[in-house]
This record gives C-alpha cells, sequence and structure tokens, in this order.
C-alpha cells in the first residue's frame, strides 16, 4: 500500500483555497470519466486503426478491467508499471486501474531495463503491464529480467502472446468494485522528462490531475467536435492531459491514437478522420513542414497545433500557419504540474515569438537569480512556482525534493525563463543548459535558434565538451535540409551567425553534421546521448 509520506501535501490554508475557488472537485478521476461516459454514451470516444469505441464501450471496457485486475489480488493503492505504446489497451487499462483504486506508473514504450527496473524498484510495483513485442523488443524477455530481480513484482500481464506470463486478455472476471480512492491521493505517477540521472516519479492527485485537464481544455476551446490526435506517447504528460486524452474526453470528442508521430502516418489519419487539434514536440514540426510541402493529403481540418516539450524557434513558428494551414498553440509545461499556453486570441508576435502564460489565475511564478532573490522585470532568471497543479514534492526522493523544492513549497524548475510584461514567458534554455567559455555563458537554446535561420540546417543540438583550454567549448551538432547541397564549414556557419549579430563568444567552436539526432522517449532531442556520442575534441 502507499505510505502517506509518498505524497507531500499541499498545506491545508492552500487546499481549502483550492477548494474553495473551484479548483479542486469532490470526485476522483474514474468519477470523472463515468460522468463523461453517461453523458455521451453513444459517441465515438476512441479511434485507434480500425477499432473504434463509443464512450459507453469504453467505459464497459474499462469495468472489465478493473474487475479482472482486482481479482488478479492487485490491491487498491498498489501501484503497477504500464508500458504500452499508443493502442487501445493504453486507454483501457489506465481508465480500469483508475477505477480499481490501483495507481499505474505510466512509462514510455522506448523505455529500457534500467528505466523499468528502477521504476518498478521506485514505486514498489506489483505489476508489469507491457505488449509481448512492439518495434521488434521482445518486453517478454524484459519482464523475465525483472522480475527475476524485483520481488515485489507479482504479476506480468502481457499484450499478444505472453510467453510464459499472462495475457492481459486473459484477465479472470471478478465483481465489482468496492469503496473508491480519496480525490486528494495518488491517482496516476508520471516519469519526470529529464535526460540526465534517472527519472523521478510525479505524484499527480486524482484532484489536481482532473483540474490540469479540464483547465487545458477549456484554453484550447475544446468541444465535442473536437477529433484529437494523439501523436506522442499516450502515457506522456502532454498528450494524456494537456488537454490531451482525458481533456477531449471531459468534452464528449474523439480521441484518434497515432502509432507514430511521423507525417506519413499523421496526415493520413487527419484525412481520414478529420483531426482538429494535435500535438508535437519541435523537431516533428520541422518535419511536417517539409512533408507539407510536397504532401497533398486534406489537413483543412486540423484548427490548432500545440507545440511543446522544448522551445519553437519564432523562425520554425511563423511556418506553421502558412505551411499547415492552421493555429499554433505553444505549450511550456512540466509534468510536474505548471502550464503556460499562448491563448487563441493572441497576437501573432506573442504566438510565434513566446511559449504562453500560465494556464490557472492560482499559479504563483517567480524569477530568481544564483542568490534565490527576485531577478529585475524582463531579466532572465530561474522559474520558481507553485499552484493548485503543481507537486510539492517527487515520489519518495526526499533528499532531491530538499534541493528543488523550498520551504514554503515553490517547485525550482530549472528552467531561465524572462516575463514580458504581458505575463507571456519566453524560455531561454534550461539552469544546466549554459555553456562555461572561459568564463563566457554560452546559452545553448539562442545559439540553436540562430542555427536554425540557416537555409541548409534542419535540425541542430548544441552541447558543451571539455577543453583543457576554455574548460568547455560549445559543439553544434546538425541535420541538413533536404535541399541543402553540401554542407556549410565552420567558418562560413561563423560568419553566418555573425552577420546576424551574434557576439563571437556565442559562436560555436566546433560543428559536426550528422544524418539524424537522437531524441528521448518523448521525441526531445536527447542532448546526453549526443554529448555522449561526440565525446572530447
Amino acid at each position: 500500500m502507499s505510505d502517506p509520506a509518498d505524497l507531500t501535501p499541499w498545506p491545508a490554508d492552500l487546499v481549502d483555497r483550492y477548494v474553495a475557488e473551484g479548483y479542486w472537485g469532490a470526485a476522483t478521476l474514474d468519477e470523472e470519466f463515468r460522468g463523461w461516459a453517461a453523458r455521451f454514451a453513444g459517441r465515438t470516444a476512441l479511434v485507434v486503426g480500425e477499432r473504434r469505441l463509443t464512450y459507453a464501450e469504453l467505459d464497459e471496457a474499462a469495468e472489465r478491467t478493473a474487475r479482472g485486475l482486482r481479482a488478479l489480488g492487485i490491491a487498491a493503492g498498489e501501484r503497477a508499471v504500464v508500458q504500452l505504446p499508443n493502442s487501445a489497451d493504453v486507454v483501457i487499462v489506465l481508465l480500469g486501474m483508475l477505477r480499481a483504486g490501483i495507481v499505474p506508473v505510466l512509462t514510455l514504450p522506448a523505455h529500457r531495463r534500467n528505466e523499468i527496473e528502477h521504476l518498478v524498484r521506485l514505486s514498489g510495483a506489483v505489476a508489469y503491464v507491457a505488449p509481448d513485442v512492439h518495434e521488434g523488443f521482445d518486453h517478454r524477455e524484459l519482464a523475465a529480467e525483472i522480475s527475476a530481480v524485483c520481488p515485489s513484482l507479482r504479476h506480468v500481464l502481457l499484450t499478444g502472446d505472453p510467453g510464459p506470463f499472462t495475457a492481459l486478455a486473459d484477465l479472470p472476471e471478478g465483481e465489482p468494485v468496492t469503496g473508491r480512492a480519496d480525490p486528494a491521493g495518488i491517482a496516476v505517477l508520471l516519469v519526470s522528462g529529464g535526460t540526465t540521472g534517472r527519472p523521478k516519479l510525479i505524484p499527480r492527485t486524482h484532484r489536481d490531475y482532473t483540474y490540469n485537464a479540464l483547465a487545458s481544455a477549456a484554453v484550447c476551446g475544446l468541444s465535442e467536435e473536437d477529433v484529437y490526435l494523439a501523436c506522442l506517447p499516450a502515457a506522456h504528460n502532454f498528450p494524456l492531459a494537456c488537454p490531451g486524452l482525458l481533456g477531449t474526453f471531459s468534452v464528449g470528442g474523439t480521441v484518434v491514437l497515432a502509432p507514430a508521430g511521423s507525417a506519413d502516418v499523421a496526415f493520413g489519419l487527419i484525412q481520414a478522420e478529420r483531426v482538429t487539434v494535435t500535438a508535437l514536440v519541435p523537431p516533428l514540426v520541422r518535419f511536417w513542414l517539409e512533408a507539407a510541402e510536397w504532401d497533398t493529403r486534406d489537413l483543412s481540418s486540423l484548427r490548432l497545433l500545440q507545440v511543446g516539450g522544448a522551445r519553437l524557434d519564432p523562425e520554425t513558428a511563423a511556418r506553421v500557419r502558412p505551411g499547415l494551414g492552421c493555429a499554433l498553440q505553444q505549450v511550456f509545461g512540466m509534468a510536474e504540474g505548471l502550464l503556460n499556453y499562448t491563448r487563441l486570441d493572441d497576437p501573432h508576435e506573442i504566438v510565434v515569438s513566446t511559449q504562453g502564460r500560465p494556464l490557472s489565475p492560482a499559479d504563483e511564478i517567480r524569477v530568481t537569480g544564483q542568490d534565490g532573490a527576485d531577478v529585475a522585470p524582463g531579466e532572465v532568471g530561474e522559474l520558481w512556482t507553485r499552484g493548485p497543479y503543481t507537486l510539492r514534492g517527487y515520489y519518495r526522493a526526499p533528499e532531491h525534493n530538499r534541493i528543488v523544492v523550498t520551504e514554503d513549497g515553490w517547485f525550482r524548475t530549472g528552467d531561465l525563463v524572462r516575463v514580458l510584461p504581458s505575463g507571456h514567458l519566453a524560455v531561454e534554455g534550461r539552469v544546466k543548459d549554459v555553456i562555461n567559455r572561459g568564463g563566457e555563458n554560452v546559452s545553448a537554446t539562442e545559439l540553436e535558434e540562430h542555427l536554425l535561420a540557416h537555409p541548409a540546417i534542419a535540425h541542430a543540438a548544441v552541447v558543451a565538451v571539455p577543453d583543457l583550454t576554455l574548460g568547455e567549448i560549445a559543439c553544434a551538432v546538425v541535420t541538413l535540409t533536404p535541399n541543402a547541397g553540401r554542407a556549410p564549414k565552420l567558418k562560413e556557419l561563423k560568419a553566418f551567425l555573425a552577420g546576424r549579430g551574434l557576439a563571437r563568444f556565442m559562436h560555436p567552436d566546433r560543428l559536426v553534421v550528422a544524418d539524424a539526432l537522437p531524441v528521448t522517449a518523448v521525441g526531445k532531442i536527447d542532448k546526453k546521448e549526443i554529448a555522449a556520442r561526440i565525446g572530447s575534441p
């Protein structure tokens, strides 16, 4: 069972305030979904390939799964690691666990033994749910390895051919689930999206995650006429609740799950299902824009493209409407809580140059210097935040929490931002994404944006590499556009950057041209992997 210490609570005065002001309700996420299913029973809730489920059918599938999981002996409050690709199963298992009071630990398809074993141990998971084989990787072998070293693990449930384990389709029939979860308790455990160190677990409660999804749906103008395409892994916070699946369900819309986010796959689904809203990370946006120049499929139904996960450079942002024919919404958020959105009626310049403003009137933010004091208005500093859907501490991580959460509850995000007079945030990078080049600070994010303005460069990542003289130097790793011809030389690139007015110390010291840039499980450029490949000069 969960230990109460697993969840760092909000102070009593804030609990009272968030309830009184309507941010938090009294229902669990399962109770919310039951209400949506009853209200929109006959409407199509979920489309996966040829399979289409109405809200009533999805509710029935969640009920069967909840009964089966409890019949196996998995108790309310116990944790289960869920590693499923974009399929009907990932939605049904999530809803079934919420109904059974089991806490899903939502991992990503790209995770492997290092991450899965760590997350099973950290959460004390009693079950692991995965596909048999996905994209050539055999999860049965992984399950066997994890089961041998993780004594908490009692059940392995697999889709397809389960081998020596239990087929998810063969769950026993059980009795109706009785009792209810505590709305103030943990609903799901999300995996932190950082690229350094082992992943941490983010506890999201029923009431804070419900607010997260419903408020996001409102700011995106979602209605029952919307069709949301999940191109990113559905277990990730962005496509799950920003507004994602849960926000779409809350208004009676339709969710379409894509097996991949490539333009080849997504464009066909947009045309066939008349998709209206979707969400991408910046590398995919650039691929879509390139594909849209020659692909003739009908994208006219698409009204809104959300982009988040990393900063979208202004040049690419300005290409979205003319290139894809839809509005752009920049989203700067984190699975830990705080979400910032550009609004649908924001001026064009705000939409292409900022990463939005806080979702909730109750969101509090500070921008601080290295000493923890607030910087002057408009200056760059580290973003600190607290609010009705931002964690007060990671799950079972007391030592780390003492570093990243202040005594009065401010979460230190590690993001460098500046606040415009309008309240919108411009993301300038990460505290740790600054290269100290002989005492001069090189913002990797800023340099990347200048590199992306070069007509021959399609994607760019700037990483630090060790240097005996300067301590660190900047290495630019780039891929080329299809029509680039030859790659620019480093000298030519420096001349281009100088022409854009970029200070000489900000210029890259090394240039590497790659066929592709490695990405993390959620599609962000993986700078840790790039740095490992580049090594020392």
